[in-house]
């Protein structure tokens, strides 16, 4: 079959190695869960220094939303550590594989994107990577330019390169078919294509999270069948989100979202267990491994306090995205708000619209907070208001059905961080005469 190779690629030489191979490979290995293989990966490096000719590496990105998180920068900050070693990093967004969607994790097959979905999600997915990324290192390409050209043909014959007992190794497969949960055909060739992705780049190193190890080796597979050297394989860790212990994702609402507002960035990173402080150093920033040792030490004798550590940590994540203007200011605001107690000096209004059975055009505070945004669900504010959460002009909220006379603002509070001036608008049909036609 013929190689479809990935349109614009060429080898080149510009490359600088500032360290050798032995120090390359150590920092690389900083923060990794695994390399497969590490003496692959030696050989590699040692052989990049000798001929001057950088790495290929490629991390793959489904449009499977518009934002990114700080889940996701695990991974791009190694692409950035690998740019800064002098070598080719490759941002490929599976604009392809995402029409068939990567059932990883999922206990049931996935519903497809839709091209306006993909080509929207890929957009922005460009514009936040480069908040971390060197943009003019970085080589952006869409996996579409060589898989939508492939024949009938052409996937069958790669297909034969895969057995259906390798795609049932896969932990999620696995377990849907001994509880004999369906598993669509189309999902087989998920890791199949974005192994292709690697044989069509000639890829020599491959990162991603923990849950694409499979994938990420099925590459290695398909590139040798193909009469390449395999890819090294390395895999970094899955970050746990603001809890504590749950993986990072904004359906759990534990997320510190890349296009969040500096403040709430801030405030957020300021919310992070101590425990993992020194994690989202490692993980999340691109201080290296001597300053997180320093930081180590004074946080273990004493000499550095917790709070000072996860002030440095947010003011670091705030500076990568919004600038160190913008960071400075965050820490001003929460030092304001958190340390002072003050209110924010910023707080945006919000106008609420009562529903059609308030004659009165009256709310409860539990409506009030859901409608303002500051809360998902109305369960939710009733726990708040439980635990003593909510507060309204600076008081307490403790009956969750207290009324909310239209008409007037009011200054909500929800936790620690979330401020908004509320106005619940009358209802319309409060304002109408009796047997009038307004």
């Amino acid at each position: 079959m013929p190689l479809a190779l990935a349109p614009g690629i060429h080898y080149n030489n510009r490359m600088s190695h500032r360290l050798g191979p032995d120090e390359q490979f150590h920092l690389i290995r900083r923060g990794t869960v695994e390399i497969h293989v590490e003496a692959e990966l030696r050989r590699k490096l040692q052989r990049s220094v000798e001929t001057g000719v950088p790495l290929r590496v490629k991390v793959g990105f489904d449009p499977t939303a518009p934002d990114l998180h700080l889940g996701h920068t695990v991974v791009i900050q190694k692409m950035r550590q690998f740019q800064e070693l002098g070598h080719e990093v490759y941002f490929l967004i599976g604009d392809f594989t995402g029409l068939i969607g990567d059932p990883t994790g999922k206990s049931e097959t996935r519903k497809p994107l839709t091209r306006e979905e993909i080509d929207a999600n890929a957009r922005t997915y460009r514009e936040q990577v480069f908040k971390i990324l060197d943009p003019e290192q970085t080589r952006v390409v869409f996996n579409s330019a060589w898989l939508a050209p492939l024949t009938a043909a052409d996937v069958v014959r790669t297909s034969a390169q895969v057995t259906v007992a390798r795609m049932l190794a896969r932990e999620d497969f696995a377990a849907r078919y001994r509880e004999g949960r369906p598993i669509s055909l189309h999902e087989f060739l998920y890791p199949l294509f974005q192994a292709y992705d690697s044989v069509a780049l000639r890829t020599d190193v491959e990162l991603g999270g923990t849950d694409q190890t499979f994938n990420l080796l099925v590459g290695r597979d398909l590139q040798r069948a193909f009469g390449q050297e395999p890819q090294v394989a390395i895999t970094m860790p899955i970050l746990e989100g603001l809890d504590g212990t749950q993986k990072m994702s904004k359906s759990l609402g534990n997320y510190v979202g890349m296009t969040e507002l500096p403040e709430e960035i801030y405030g957020k990173c300021m919310s992070i267990p101590d425990h993992l402080t020194l994690r989202y150093f490692t993980l999340v920033t691109p201080l290296d491994g001597r300053d997180i040792e320093e930081l180590e030490n004074g946080l273990r004798t004493g000499r550095i306090h917790p709070m000072e550590a996860k002030k440095r940590l947010a003011h670091t994540i705030v500076s990568q995205f919004w600038g160190a203007e913008a960071a400075q200011r965050a820490t001003k605001e929460f030092e304001r708000v958190h340390q002072k107690r003050e209110t924010p000096e910023e707080i945006p209004l919000v106008e609420i619209q009562p529903p059609v059975e308030s004659a009165s055009g009256a709310v409860t505070v539990t409506y009030l907070v859901v409608a303002a945004g500051l809360v998902p669900s109305n369960s939710e504010a009733r726990r708040l208001i439980q635990q003593g959460g909510i507060y309204l002009d600076g008081r307490r909220v403790t009956d969750s059905n207290l009324p909310i006379a239209p008409g007037r603002e009011y200054l909500v509070q929800v936790g620690r961080r979330k401020f908004k001036r509320c106005k619940v608008n009358p209802n319309p049909s409060s304002r109408s005469a009796p047997g009038s036609r307004a």
